[in-house]
């Protein structure tokens, strides 16, 4: 495992300052009724790119030599990561490729071209996406920009919770759990910044395998996922999951129509649009309300990326 220094997140946080935005915490009293608790929504969904993967992704490409940005980057994505990447990319002004499953949100990939990266479709799945990476990368010597299990990302990541304990100090911050980037960010920054603030997960039960990892010891591999919070469909790696395992306290798993619930109440209530990875944090407490009681909880509303298309048509 690898060992973090207070120091590592300073300066992650200190370097992205001028390449990010310092997302606002919104408050809705309606919704705090209904939980229970104080909420504090920190609201990534406003973040460039529309979500949290834009702090790791500059991060990476900020740490980069000079001989990497002249070869360029890949990764594989679902999307937020390659939009964060393309961004990120564009802005430093170093080539990006994006290889995303074919089953990707449509309006994901959109971004990705509007960013000027290229994208290689593949298979939806994991060993499909991480084959065509590293044939990519095999081909044109590009640096592999991992989408979670990456240290320089894992530190970037952890900015957003330095941003919340600037402002407060929670008694809870619940994240989403995917690969696992940004809850290994936020429980290393509670480690450091607020050492009395608990971090909690919140998991698809279609995409347990975080659930199972930390219940048995060892990574077990997200196979057949199946959810609509597409974010959270990937496994952990070797980076992110003992972070998870020593120091997240729990792991909630959440349905479908949990999230859709949830979702909807921040759509209507909070008056932004947050996707179904975000809506999974306040569908956690919701369902977990005496977990939760009374307490001073604050949600990763992790991004904003919907394909509106036919979304609550089901």
């Amino acid at each position: 495992m690898r060992y973090y220094q207070k120091e590592e997140l300073i300066s992650a946080r200190n370097i992205l300052k001028p390449f990010i935005h310092n997302t606002p915490i919104l408050k809705s009293r309606l919704v705090n009724e209904l939980a229970g608790c104080e909420l504090f929504f920190k609201c990534e969904n406003l973040q460039k790119a529309g979500a949290f993967k834009m702090r790791g992704a500059m991060h990476k490409l900020l740490n980069l030599t000079k001989e990497e940005r002249v070869k360029g980057v890949a990764t594989h994505s679902s999307g937020n990561f390659g939009s964060a990447l393309a961004l990120s990319a564009q802005i430093l002004g170093v080539s990006a490729t994006i290889i995303m499953p074919s089953n990707a949100p449509q309006v994901k990939k959109n971004a990705v071209k509007s960013y000027g990266s290229t994208i290689i479709e593949c298979e939806p799945t994991l060993e499909a996406r991480e084959f065509t990476t590293a044939e990519f990368i095999k081909q044109t010597g590009a640096t592999a920009c991992h989408p979670y299990n990456d240290p320089q990302v894992i530190l970037g990541n952890s900015t957003a919770a330095q941003e919340v304990f600037e402002e407060i100090k929670p008694d809870v911050i619940v994240a989403p759990v995917g690969g696992g980037g940004l809850i290994s960010g936020t429980a290393l920054a509670c480690e450091f910044f607020s050492p009395h603030t608990k971090t909690y997960g919140a998991e698809p039960e279609g995409a347990d395998d975080a659930f199972r990892s930390v219940r048995d010891g060892f990574i077990h591999p997200s196979l057949s996922p199946q959810t609509i919070a597409d974010g959270l469909r990937t496994s952990l790696g070797e980076h992110t999951f003992p972070i998870i395992r020593d120091k997240v306290e729990e792991i909630l798993l959440i349905n479908d129509e949990e999230i859709k619930i949830a979702m909807r109440l921040i759509w209507e209530r909070m008056k932004i649009i947050v996707e179904p990875s975000s809506a999974i944090t306040l569908a956690a407490v919701l369902k977990n309300k005496k977990l939760f009681a009374e307490q001073k909880v604050v949600l990763m509303i992790s991004g904003g990326n919907v394909d509106l298309a036919g979304f609550f048509e089901s």
